[in-house]
């Protein structure tokens, strides 16, 4: 069954990146994306996101897990934030854009410097907090409370926020702002899917922190 599952995903993913290596297919996603960006935003997402997430939980545990962890409540939560990098992605492109019109930040006519800026900006004001969002969703999730009234102020101080500093947050300025860099250079109906392929890694991520804060000796 393991191997099976881990064919299946290596599936998935090849046929995501073989769809956008065609231009004939990737015209045709791009013309949707376009047309239906949010319900694309949730799919997207929603379908690689979960996939980071069951990643990272293999790196955490050692083996694929499917059964007991509500997955169709992952999906959901992983949609979610697909609507929201719909609105992220264009609201921090224009309000950098602005600003390098104003002159008031340096770069303007530079299309590097133009998505280094939004990258920035991007990760130090957003990253960090959807980061630990989805870090409270899973915990609520793994305790069966995400449709329940939030004890949000135990599931807050539950978090391992050594780990959630020391690993996620650093991520921050050693990887996401050099891939989001990447990611504004690209055409604005390729950034959300970049955006959900990223979230593979993403998933190694937060899999590695969990990993980190369920080690004797973490606290």
């Amino acid at each position: 069954m393991q191997r099976l599952i881990t064919a299946i995903w290596i599936t998935i993913l090849v046929s995501v990146v073989v769809v956008l290596s065609f231009p004939q297919s990737r015209t045709i996603f791009a013309a949707a994306t376009v047309a239906y960006p949010f319900l694309l935003g949730f799919i997207k997402i929603g379908l690689l996101g979960t996939m980071g997430e069951l990643l990272g939980a293999r790196i955490a545990i050692g083996q694929w897990r499917l059964s007991g962890i509500r997955l169709w409540q992952r999906i959901l939560v992983w949609g979610v934030l697909g609507w929201v990098f719909t609105v992220v992605f264009p609201l921090f492109s224009f309000g950098v854009d602005g600003l390098l019109a104003k002159g008031l930040i340096p770069g303007e006519g530079s299309a590097l410097a133009g998505a280094f800026w939004k990258s920035l900006f991007m990760n130090l004001i957003f990253a960090f907090p959807m980061m630990v969002s989805h870090r409270i969703t899973d915990t609520l999730i793994e305790r069966g409370q995400l449709f329940s009234l939030w004890p949000l102020v135990d599931v807050f101080t539950s978090i391992d926020w050594k780990n959630m500093f020391r690993i996620v947050g650093f991520s921050c300025l050693w990887f996401w702002i050099p891939a989001h860099t990447f990611t504004f250079t690209l055409p604005p109906e390729y950034r959300v899917v970049c955006a959900a392929l990223l979230a593979v890694a993403l998933g190694c991520i937060l899999g590695l922190a969990k990993k980190k804060a369920l080690s004797p000796g973490a606290r």
